[in-house]
């Protein structure tokens, strides 16, 4: 290379490293902090309130020994189908056939008594009527003075112990028709007994839980001790999502409102569903690290559309309610948002504050503690900053439901705008009249 070129490369290098260290000196002395803007527009949003839970069928069933006994046939295994009305297991049913038979012989032994008595019934009934006719004979035979006065008093004594008689075998039948009463009804008790040692389902479903085997003893339930649960059937057919919901979010959410549901176990699918159920007392629960510290949830079900064969009841899941939604709102970053106390005077409007004389060193502001004129208050203001002149302008908004990435506004901004959004220090420590940099921020719909 020529002694020539050499030199003409170093002068251009020189000039570019004096240019670029020229630059640098200029962008440090322009003024101003270096934020993030983002225009206003109009954006659809959801109002989601998320919460976990755990999946549930509608109608669970618990099936419990109502006789105590041991299985001595089991005929269902955990994990399959039922339908109603099917066999499910035989408790051993020797003592209830036992009594079953010995009731049912009482029974009718007792009939058998109850045809006899109506047989004196009838009885006392043909002697009855005999006396009295023989009465009126005798009474004939007396007006005619043929016959003794003692053969008439014989004869109206007669009467009435046949009438004795018929009282006596009537309240002997009414009172075994009684006793038959009795005795059905123990023989009733007595089959129901019987029957309760076979256990059908109760219902189509699934078994959930088998917690019996065949050949042990089943306990009937006592005021002291729960009776064991030997099967528990769900009714997959409905599903439910349980799910517990933060006090904070509750009152947004409503019977009929749309959720989505996913399933930890089932990773790539969503369900949908609708609120069923917001419960009104709060489970109140440990907050997780918090010694003392609770956290108060309720309950609220969400009946998920159609079946999935594959769910079982317990799997965790997480359901997103949505709650409100906004068509074309003007919307404004959630990150954009700040909160600044404003001066408001008795009219509740804003009270301007003295803007900084830039030939100043510095300019005091406004205190906290200073005293107000009257009819004037302090107030703690949600609101965005938007850049005017190079200079930080915040301006009071009111907000309305909260998407995932963007707030609602009512009032205060119109589409256009653009507010700054970060970093988030700057729009923390940002203040009225501040001179910025903007730098448009990455789109984040």
């Amino acid at each position: 290379m020529s002694t020539g070129k050499k030199v003409i490369i170093g002068a251009v290098a020189v000039l570019l490293i004096g240019g670029a260290a020229a630059g640098n000196v200029w962008m440090k002395r322009t003024p101003g902090k270096t934020v993030t803007v983002e225009k206003v527009i109009q954006r659809d949003l959801e109002a989601i309130v998320s919460a976990s839970g755990k999946i549930q069928a509608r109608t669970t069933v618990n099936i419990a020994a109502d006789t105590m006994g041991r299985v001595v046939e089991l005929a269902v295994d955990e994990g399959q189908k039922v339908t109603k009305g099917q066999f499910l297991m035989q408790i051993d049913p020797r003592n209830q056939r036992t009594a079953t038979s010995r009731t049912a012989a009482g029974l009718a032994a007792s009939r058998s008594q109850l045809e006899q008595l109506r047989s004196s019934v009838a009885a006392a009934r043909e002697n009855l009527a005999l006396s009295r006719e023989n009465l009126r004979r005798a009474r004939e035979l007396w007006a005619q003075q043929l016959t003794t006065r003692q053969a008439l008093d014989q004869g109206e004594s007669e009467v009435k112990v046949r009438e004795t008689q018929l009282r006596d075998a009537e309240q002997g039948l009414s009172t075994q028709e009684q006793r038959i009463q009795e005795n059905a009804a123990t023989v009733s008790s007595a089959e129901y007994e019987l029957s309760r040692t076979r256990i059908e389902s109760p219902i189509d479903g699934l078994i959930v839980r088998r917690n019996i085997e065949q050949g042990e003893t089943v306990v009937i339930g006592t005021l002291n001790n729960a009776g064991t649960v030997l099967l528990q059937i769900a009714d997959m057919s409905i599903i439910e999502a349980e799910v517990e919901v933060d006090e904070t979010d509750i009152p947004f959410v409503q019977i009929g409102q749309l959720a989505k549901v996913k399933i930890d176990a089932i990773p790539d699918k969503t369900f949908t569903g609708k609120v069923t159920e917001v419960g009104n007392s709060p489970i109140v629960q440990a907050a997780a690290g918090q010694t003392g510290q609770t956290a108060t949830n309720f309950k609220v079900t969400v009946t998920i559309d159609g079946q999935i064969p594959e769910v079982r009841p317990g799997f965790t899941c997480t359901a997103d309610v949505t709650t409100a939604t906004r068509a074309k709102a003007v919307a404004v970053p959630i990150q954009a948002m700040a909160v600044r106390e404003l001066i408001y005077d008795a009219a509740g409007k804003v009270v301007p504050q003295p803007k900084p004389d830039p030939k100043a060193k510095s300019t005091p502001r406004p205190s906290a503690t200073d005293p107000l004129p009257a009819g004037q208050t302090r107030k703690d203001t949600e609101g965005v900053f938007l850049i005017k002149d190079t200079k930080a302008t915040f301006v009071p908004v009111k907000t309305g439901i909260a998407g995932d990435k963007y707030f609602e506004v009512l009032n205060g901004l119109k589409a256009g705008d653009e507010v700054i959004t970060g970093p988030f220090n700057s729009v923390r420590d940002l203040k009225e009249g501040d001179v910025v940099k903007p730098e448009e921020a990455k789109d984040r719909t």
